[in-house]
């Protein structure tokens, strides 16, 4: 799944899809140093969708994809239908 992060956030969590890149957005509290906002991203979706999830590709960059151990279903369930 693609995404887009803002690391340092104050109010973390999944929002919605961006309109422009067309990813959905996930916002971090931990900073992008060390890995931190990555591992963020990584509980933070896992514990959302219930399956285990690990950044695949972007590990340096806003613009990430993940994979996602579950069933496109299941994610676009949880998700509420997002693209």
């Amino acid at each position: 799944m693609d995404i887009i992060v803002t690391p340092n956030s104050t109010s973390p969590g999944v929002q919605d899809v961006d309109p422009w890149r067309h990813r959905l957005v996930v916002k971090v509290r931990a900073p992008p140093e060390g890995g931190r906002a990555n591992e963020e991203v990584e509980e933070l979706l896992s514990s959302v969708i219930g399956a285990k999830v690990t950044v695949s590709r972007g590990h340096t960059q806003r613009m990430k994809v993940v994979r996602i151990q579950a069933s496109e279903d299941a994610v676009r369930k949880v998700l509420g239908g997002l693209p």
